[in-house]
């Protein structure tokens, strides 16, 4: 049976800190789909679906292992969409754990499919699509916490 796994967000935008979840947790699955939020009622501003599939799309052209989505509704239905057996989640603090352990139990009750916690490394517990978003307001580059294409 395939290994499959998927990591959800808004990813606006997609962090280095949302890379090195990826690159970390790939040994685990022959196959890891990247979905991307397409309607979060939370974030109303954010750009298009597509738009940001894309640029993830791009960032990871090269490996044959991962997909990029788009999807709308329930990561649990996502994940029974894509015939992922895990949800993977980053976790930079306490906050984040109890955030992602209530919504762990949701999808395993509901669902049948279970969350996968990776913590995130120290030198990026900092790291926020919220708080780059804040700081390119005020017209910081941001781009060194942005993921380059590796060559």
């Amino acid at each position: 049976m395939e290994r499959t796994g998927i990591f959800v967000g808004s990813f606006n935008p997609f962090t280095i800190g949302h890379d090195s979840i990826v690159r970390r947790v790939l040994p685990l699955f022959d196959r890891l789909v990247i979905g991307v939020v397409g309607d979060n009622v939370h974030k109303p501003d954010m750009p298009a679906a597509e738009t940001r599939t894309q640029a993830i799309r791009e960032l990871y052209a090269e490996e044959s292992r991962i997909s990029v989505k788009p999807y709308h509704g329930l990561a649990m239905d996502f994940a029974k969409a894509e015939g992922a057996q895990f949800i993977v989640k980053g976790v930079r603090n306490a906050s984040d754990f109890e955030y992602e352990q209530w919504q762990a139990d949701f999808n395993r009750r509901l669902g049948g499919i279970e969350t996968i916690l990776l913590y995130t490394e120290p030198e990026l517990s900092s790291i926020s699509s919220s708080a780059l978003r804040e700081l390119s307001h005020f017209g910081v580059d941001i781009s060194p916490y942005l993921p380059k294409k590796k060559s």
